[in-house]
């Protein structure tokens, strides 16, 4: 055959060939929609399907609302997941860590919308994750109003996923924090996390998982298995928080809050700190969860490392002047908080 003949028979290419199910897709969204419309407020103009979310931007009630958004991933927490074959706690971890990350603002969520690719679909994947986004949205009064479901044959591989997310949060601008209210003498309160949340896991994954599996159950973990302790689920401080503020002042009495994501407590801490002043932290002020332990003694890794890739057992920091320090302590008590006073804003 020459190369200007054509074959007799010559199978026509399709999407579907080429690794993209359309109708895998529109399956999900028709699964994924009444779950979807739990999260709904009646701010909420669109239904979902549409090329992009309506929301009502109308705020009578406040004198300058200012919107907050952000955007974040999973990040390597998804391969434990995908190991674990439990895809319905990544959801909540991803809507929970963009909640505190404009929490930290002074902003309370709005809206939510995410992005999950993957090389191949599978709807039970897709209706895991979905149902982790829709549990965390209610829970935090946040709506899911759109989102991207991409199916990418050659950039994933297996069953590999990505999960990525942005969240509009809404602000009253007198109560916005601002570092410019941190003084000299703040002292550091932190409310304590339940695991890694969702940072340091690329570090995690290549001390743990090249010695154990996933299943097994060490002794200093008290019987939980070392996924369950990967997968415990980011927390939202949204409610001690919020109550909080409606009690106290961003300017006179809580001057700066922090959440503690990669980089660790220095590294975002730091972040809400004045030129010429600098965090004095009390390490021996609470004992890091048993998780961060395990990983430190199987890796041999330095506190300094452990520090600057992981929590340490605080999720959230709040920079308060001294004089209010023991009320705010006792109403995150009675909030059901188990607050600690780990340092103070010193000069640097």
């Amino acid at each position: 055959m020459t190369a200007t003949e054509v074959p007799e028979k010559k199978r026509s290419l399709s999407y579907e060939r080429a690794g993209v199910n359309i109708a895998t897709g529109e399956e999900v969204v028709t699964t994924i929609k009444s779950m979807v419309q739990k999260t709904y407020t009646p701010r909420v103009l669109s239904d979902i399907g549409g090329f992009g979310g309506l929301f009502d931007a109308r705020f009578p009630d406040m004198e300058f609302p200012v919107l907050v958004s952000s955007t974040d991933s999973v990040g390597t927490k998804v391969k434990i997941a995908i190991e674990s074959r439990r895809n319905n706690t990544v959801g909540q971890d991803l809507v929970n860590h963009c909640v505190n990350d404009i929490l930290v603002c002074g902003a309370k969520p709005l809206f939510f919308l995410d992005y999950f690719a993957t090389g191949k679909l599978r709807t039970y994947v897709a209706e895991g994750i979905v149902a982790g986004l829709v549990k965390a949205c209610e829970e935090n009064g946040c709506a899911l109003i759109g989102g991207e479901t991409a199916e990418m044959p050659g950039i994933y591989s297996g069953e590999d996923y990505d999960l990525a997310g942005t969240i509009v949060g809404i602000a009253e601008k007198d109560r916005l924090f601002k570092q410019e209210y941190v003084a000299e003498g703040d002292l550091l309160i932190g409310l304590r996390s339940n695991g890694l949340h969702t940072n340091g896991y690329s570090l995690a994954r290549h001390v743990l998982l090249s010695k154990y599996i996933l299943d097994a159950t060490p002794s200093i973990l008290g019987g939980e298995t070392i996924g369950d302790a990967l997968l415990q689920i980011h927390r939202s401080y949204l409610k001690p928080i919020w109550t909080l503020l409606e009690r106290f002042s961003p300017k006179n009495d809580i001057h700066a809050l922090s959440h503690i994501t990669g980089g660790g407590i220095i590294g975002n801490t730091s972040r809400v700190v004045p030129e010429g002043l600098t965090l004095d932290i009390d390490w021996n002020a609470w004992t890091p969860l048993p998780i961060f332990q395990f990983i430190q003694q199987t890796g041999h890794i330095s506190d300094d490392e452990m520090r600057k890739a992981f929590n340490m057992g605080i999720g959230l920091i709040l920079l308060v002047t001294p004089s209010r320090a023991s009320e705010i302590e006792q109403a995150l008590i009675e909030l059901g908080e188990e607050p600690v006073r780990m340092g103070r804003i010193v000069k640097s």
